[in-house]
């Protein structure tokens, strides 16, 4: 197990079974140096209210670990892309308050799929995105989390598969300055960017830099692939056991730019942790090896 001081950000989406807290105790067990997690279940809409010990154990067991940064994700059923007014402001209010318990808790970065427009054109999702996005960030104004874009696959009608779309979101916040981008390797794949090789590495993350900005990076999920390039398919896979490769996960590992971003493993689990300590000790070892 690595010690506190471990200059690696890495870490995986870990339960919260027995509240959000129990997160860290497990992050610990399996080596994490920082950690994701559901602020509330992940497959219902409403959650109970955060109590003054929920956030005073969340903070004391943070603390005790020295886990950090700490990434939430969102719930899934949120689609602030769709154009049924219902399903919009229900995801709407959702998402605030997802946002509103990671302030309370101190969670850095709060992460979400952009939504799709499921047949209304993506000009319509990008807007639909921004607007939530906004107001969300409107209603908390002193919130210190910040609001990702996830990058995605592209499947179906889901936004977010270019970077230029996710800057076209992003162009349009008024509250840009506490809204950001995370980067899943899988998906980035899936939607086409080539990041086996390092010539490709190179290419990909030029464009990310030429077109959203490095600034705008704030998390990273790593995961390998179970399709390969292009099929816009969101399918993880352990790491190099998939179609991109263990030597793609090598180039960011070793990258200087992105020794401050927490790289976070949404790679399939077991009931042991055996699959994050493996994949971890592969990370630390791909950042020291030779290129």
């Amino acid at each position: 197990m690595p010690k506190k001081t471990d200059a690696l950000l890495i870490g995986s989406h870990m339960s919260i079974a027995g509240g959000v807290h129990t997160a860290f105790a497990r992050a610990e067990e399996v080596g994490c140096t920082c950690l994701q997690l559901f602020v509330k279940s992940s497959n219902q809409w409403k959650a109970k209210p955060l109590t003054d010990e929920d956030i005073a154990q969340f903070q004391a067991e943070q603390k005790r670990t020295g886990i950090g940064p700490t990434v939430a994700h969102s719930s899934y059923l949120i689609n602030v892309g769709s154009p049924d007014p219902a399903l919009y402001e229900k995801s709407r209010e959702a998402l605030m308050i997802e946002y509103k318990r990671c302030v309370q808790l101190g969670v850095d970065s709060l992460v979400f799929h952009p939504g799709a427009h499921l047949g209304t054109g993506v000009q319509a999702g990008i807007e639909r995105i921004a607007s939530a996005m906004d107001w969300v960030l409107g209603k908390i104004p002193d919130g210190r989390t910040w609001l990702l874009l996830e990058t995605t696959a592209g499947m179906g009608s889901h936004i977010g598969s270019t970077f230029e779309e996710l800057k076209q979101i992003l162009d349009r916040l008024d509250h840009a300055d506490r809204a950001g981008v995370c980067f899943d390797t899988c998906h980035v794949y899936a939607a086409g960017y080539d990041i086996r090789t390092e010539a490709g590495y190179r290419e990909t993350m030029g464009k990310f830099d030429n077109i959203l900005g490095r600034s705008c990076l704030k998390a990273m999920h790593f995961n390998d692939s179970k399709f390969d390039l292009g099929t816009h398919k969101d399918r993880h896979e352990q790491l190099g056991k998939g179609f991109i490769g263990k030597d793609a996960f090598g180039f960011f590992m070793r990258d200087p730019k992105l020794a401050t971003i927490p790289k976070i493993l949404e790679t399939p689990k077991d009931e042991d942790g055996k699959y994050d300590r493996a994949n971890l000790a592969l990370l630390r070892k791909l950042a020291t090896a030779e290129k």
